[in-house]
């Protein structure tokens, strides 16, 4: 059965244009150039345009979100860009991923509930290899200051699913920091994300061991 979350999402990527563009964000462009390309998984991955352009650089593209809707237009661009991914819909807990799967997680603006969001960022960290990285954008909690004043930049609009530098910190406390900051930045991602918005970048990368649990 579906719920209000889900409803949300497949009203959102039921319509003919992609919500978030065609083309990928542009700090995942930054980081997988710097890649070889492997394994590679997209949460709450939405209409694909992430996965798409990552299995056009030769990665072996895993994804997964709750919307059918999302799925239908990630199968349809990968068709039309001539790749392969293998996206699956439902949540985490669901799915058939194993333990060390991927060399990356990349997560773009994968905004869970606030009631889950810690722990997905928290048990993604098994399907993960040592020495894998995550890949991290997403709107921070300044974000609110860049919605008053323009309703239709998008992004979550209650400060309980936006993020700090902290509770990343405390999500991946296992990982070496490579890069973490939250700055503004100019977005120009289809309708949903267009203008001036404040963010969170981090990658980090997984260490041997670690106090997630």
């Amino acid at each position: 059965m579906k719920n209000a979350w889900t409803e949300k999402w497949d009203q959102r990527y039921a319509e003919e244009e992609f919500a978030y563009g065609e083309q990928p964000n542009n700090f995942l462009q930054q980081q997988l150039s710097l890649l070889k390309p492997g394994k590679i998984l997209f949460p709450a991955e939405g209409e694909g345009r992430n996965a798409v352009f990552a299995a056009g650089l030769g990665w072996a593209v895993s994804a997964f979100d709750i919307s059918v809707e999302g799925q239908k237009k990630a199968l349809k661009l990968a068709e039309k860009k001539q790749v392969a991914i293998d996206y699956q819909v439902g949540e985490l807990q669901e799915l058939n991923y194993t333990a060390g799967q991927f060399d990356v997680i990349a997560l773009i603006y994968a905004h869970f509930p606030p009631n889950i969001k810690s722990l997905v960022h928290q048990s993604l960290n098994k399907y993960l290899n040592v020495g894998g990285l995550i890949i991290f954008e997403a709107f921070s909690k300044s974000h609110l200051d860049y919605l008053a004043k323009d309703e239709k930049m998008g992004g979550p609009r209650d400060i309980e699913s936006l993020f700090s530098l902290e509770e990343i910190k405390t999500d991946f406390n296992n990982y070496e920091i490579l890069e973490l900051l939250e700055t503004a930045i100019h977005l120009n991602e289809g309708p949903y994300h267009s203008g001036q918005g404040s963010v969170i970048r981090f990658v980090g990368r997984k260490k041997l061991v670690g106090a997630i649990v």
